[in-house]
């Protein structure tokens, strides 16, 4: 990680765990989708700190995310929870996308298992900001913060007062972890 953010993997890990726990304790109130999402997301995110930034291990957990999002959004055409799957499933994409750009950046090229070369960065952006799959996680961001922004103010998840809370604690969250994820890499 980034070195202005040392304690990036266990904040991303604390985030990830938050959003899980959240997503448990609303347990029948969320669709199935959401929970496998919200779980394998936390769980990649610890699996993220304990193991460190190989670029396998990007790629590993880039794949599963992908796939959870894909399963994420099984069955959901026409509910009224659709909404809340989608903005989850584009989450975990968001979270595959900047692992996969860590990834491809020359993450370990040239170091040991788990270590970053000196010459480049997890991102390696600075300014500039290069690559279409750069472009890809700050526009996905940027779309999550504001998709939790509007679905807390305009749509209504649930009329149960607790299942909002837990859920606009999930959101903000897993929002939190993808800005985290995508901007410290």
């Amino acid at each position: 990680m980034d070195p202005l953010v040392p304690g990036a993997p266990w904040l991303l890990a604390l985030a990830g765990l938050v959003s899980g726990a959240a997503c448990l304790a609303a347990w029948r109130r969320v669709p199935w989708q959401v929970r496998q999402m919200a779980l394998l997301r936390a769980s990649a995110l610890i699996a993220l700190a304990v193991l460190g930034g190989g670029a396998l291990s990007h790629m590993i957990l880039g794949v599963l995310l992908l796939l959870s999002a894909m399963a994420g959004t099984i069955g959901v055409r026409g509910l009224r929870a659709a909404p809340m799957c989608f903005h989850r499933a584009v989450v975990s994409l968001v979270l595959a996308i900047c692992l996969w750009d860590t990834a491809g950046a020359g993450v370990g090229a040239g170091a040991g298992a788990g270590e970053v070369a000196a010459s480049v960065g997890y991102h390696d952006h600075g300014p500039q900001f290069t690559g279409i799959l750069s472009l890809v996680g700050v526009v996905g961001v940027i779309g999550v913060v504001l998709w939790t922004i509007v679905s807390q103010q305009v749509v209504s998840p649930s009329s149960d007062r607790r299942t909002r809370t837990l859920l606009g604690v999930e959101s903000w969250s897993m929002a939190a972890g993808v800005a985290l994820l995508c901007l410290a890499m």
